[in-house]
Formats: structure tokens, C-alpha cells, sequence
């Protein structure tokens, strides 16, 4: 059954929300309309979502082709324009990194190590129903471009999970191509037992993407589009409550 989310209005103004959600499956329509005074009072609030910036410190990750921008500062930006957005539509989020450095202490030879087990440790921590890893990535052919999602290998709730986020991705209308997701044995993606993935949000290799995501524009509306594809998997798996639940 194919799937299909509609977010009409999103106003963030002083904790205010308005949010109008509408659920198109096939033949049937279902609406959830909700106009909370505070974003602590949705039915969101017993969602958690931890929202992890790849990469940090010394680690910077993959460069941009013309300007030299590093993966970890475009990672986290997105990272807190994600973290606004669940923010204010009443999730409890959980950051993985919240500055530029990295989560290894000092660096030394087993900073990588070290780094990825403290991720493990927040996320384990924050016992979340979402995990959201946000990179850059990169390919030896200059050509390839656009966002890409990645979930965790064998698990069925994960590859929805990506699907509903690429998806929306895709329709943005700076994409260029569909993308699809693919299965990833990425280490921060198999720490936890709830729905996992990690999105790539463009190539640092291709001049056009590099120039798109160092855009700030342009990385609001790539964290709205994962939101909403975050907002579509809960729809549809029953993470978000029937009207009057």
C-alpha cells in the first residue's frame, strides 16, 4: 500500500504550533488535526528521538569540493535545525553533540573509538523510538549527487523508516534524481532496538550539492523533509495517537 503525508501548515512562533497533518493511504482518509498552546502537550511528547551530528572535533569528515567546508560543521547544523523542528512539534529529542567537538576527550589514537561509544552510551541512554544519524558524503566520480538514506541491515521497521524519509527527500524539487535507500552496517545505527538511519544528505563531492548545503536556506527545508518523512513512519506504524487518543 502505497503511502502519502500531506503537512499543511508548520508555524513555530514562541512555543506556538499549528500543525495540520493529513493522511491519505489508497481509498481510505484519516485527519489528525491538533492546536496545542504548548508543544509539551501534543501527543508527540512520548516520543523520543535521539538526533546524532556525525562526526566533530578533529573528526570534521569529508571536505566540500570548492570550499573546504567540513562534513561535522554541515552535520550538526542540520542536526539542530532537526532538533527545532521535533522540538517544537512536542518530541522529546536527545542530542548526541551539541558543539563542534567531537566526543572523544583528548584526542588521541583511539579517538574514533572512543567517540562512537559515547554515542552509544546517549543513545542506549535515552532508550529513544527514532535514532536519525546526519552525515555528508562523498564518491570518487564528481557527478554523483543528492540525499540518500541508509537504515539498519535486517530490520523491517528501519527500512520503513528510510523509506518514508527518502521519499520525502526525493520530492523535493531541488533533487535532481530518485534516490533509494540501502542497507548500512554503520556501528551508531545497531546500538539501540527502535528504528534507525542515517541519512547522507548530499554529496561534499559535487560542486552543485556542496553549494546547496552550505545554504542555510536550503538545509531547512532538507531537515523539514526529514522530519516529515520522521512524521509519516509514525502515522503509519502507530506511533502517533488516533484522534482523541
Amino acid at each position: 500500500m502505497k503511502k502519502s503525508v500531506r503537512l499543511g501548515l508548520f508555524v513555530i512562533n514562541k512555543k506556538i504550533l499549528i500543525v495540520s497533518l493529513a493522511v491519505a493511504a489508497a481509498t481510505a482518509v484519516a485527519a489528525v488535526c491538533f492546536t496545542p498552546a504548548r508543544a509539551s502537550s501534543t501527543p508527540y511528547s512520548r516520543v523520543t528521538v535521539v538526533i546524532d551530528a556525525g562526526h566533530g572535533g578533529i573528526d570534521g569528515g569529508v571536505t566540500g569540493v570548492n570550499t573546504g567546508v567540513a562534513e561535522s560543521e554541515l552535520n550538526l547544523a542540520v542536526a539542530k535545525l532537526l532538533q527545532r523542528d521535533f522540538s517544537a512539534a512536542g518530541f522529546k529529542v536527545v542530542m548526541t553533540r551539541t558543539t563542534s567537538a567531537g566526543l572523544y576527550g583528548k584526542a588521541s589514537a583511539t579517538l574514533k573509538k572512543t567517540d562512537m561509544q559515547n554515542r552509544r552510551r546517549i543513545i542506549e541512554g535515552a532508550s529513544p523510538d527514532l535514532v536519525i544519524s546526519v552525515h555528508m558524503n562523498r564518491c570518487p566520480l564528481p557527478s554523483r549527487r543528492g540525499a540518500q538514506v541508509f537504515y539498519k541491515p535486517g530490520d523491517e521497521a528501519s527500512a520503513s523508516f528510510a523509506d518514508d524519509i527518502q521519499s520525502e527527500l526525493n520530492g523535493m524539487k531541488e533533487a535532481v534524481r530518485d534516490c533509494f535507500t540501502l542497507a548500512g552496517d554503520y556501528y551508531v545505527l545497531n546500538v539501540s532496538g527502535c528504528p534507525a538511519v542515517l541519512v547522507e544528505c548530499g554529496f561534499l563531492s559535487n560542486g552543485d550539492d556542496e553549494k546547496l548545503l552550505i545554504n542555510e536556506e536550503y538545509r531547512e527545508k532538507l531537515a523539514y523533509a526529514i522530519f516529515k518523512g520522521a512524521v509519516k513512519y509514525l502515522c503509519f506504524n502507530g506511533k502517533y495517537p488516533a484522534a482523541g487518543g
